[in-house]
């Protein structure tokens, strides 16, 4: 049974999101593909929500740079291996939707890789935020590119909060 919880963070309200003890939802206030608020289940406070709050305080503090949380998230098969290989970029860097589509050995995939990571149900700790265009430039990022150049800044050092 579904249950959530809303949570406060240098990005505004986070609504964290848990199933049969994994974290299967993260998200901001006017993200887009948020699923409506009732598939979210009851506001509960529990074990692994608390986990999930104390590991994002710590990533937010800037002490954290790897979540380790059960997760589960739902898609297709190539949406997962999307997924998977967002979890694989590092702290502070960054990949272009294209290396990611030659990583998962299709390189004409880049828009079809851009649509599952617009579509990833666990922002921040599965950091879809590290995906650039082939130039470097911000492309794209539910969460508003504000925050996505919000969070790579933070990554990288070019601003802290307190």
């Amino acid at each position: 049974m579904k249950r959530h919880t809303v949570i406060d963070s240098p990005y505004g309200p986070l609504t964290l999101v848990a199933d049969e003890g994994a974290l299967c939802g993260l998200y901001m206030v006017g993200q887009r593909h948020r699923p409506a608020e009732e598939s979210f289940g009851a506001r509960d406070d529990d074990a692994l929500l608390d986990e999930v709050t104390d590991q994002l305080a710590a990533y937010f503090a800037g002490e954290l740079k790897e979540f380790d949380l059960p997760l589960r998230l739902d898609g297709t098969p190539f949406q997962q291996g999307v997924w998977e290989q967002l979890r694989l970029i590092p702290y502070g860097e960054t990949r272009s939707y294209g290396e990611l589509a030659e990583v998962l050995g299709n390189v004409g995939a880049s828009r079809a890789v851009g649509l599952a990571n617009g579509k990833n149900p666990i922002g921040i700790i599965v950091p879809c935020h590290r995906v650039v265009g082939a130039n470097g430039s911000l492309t794209g990022y539910g969460g508003g590119l504000d925050r996505k150049q919000r969070l790579l800044d933070f990554e990288s050092g070019a601003a802290l909060f307190s």
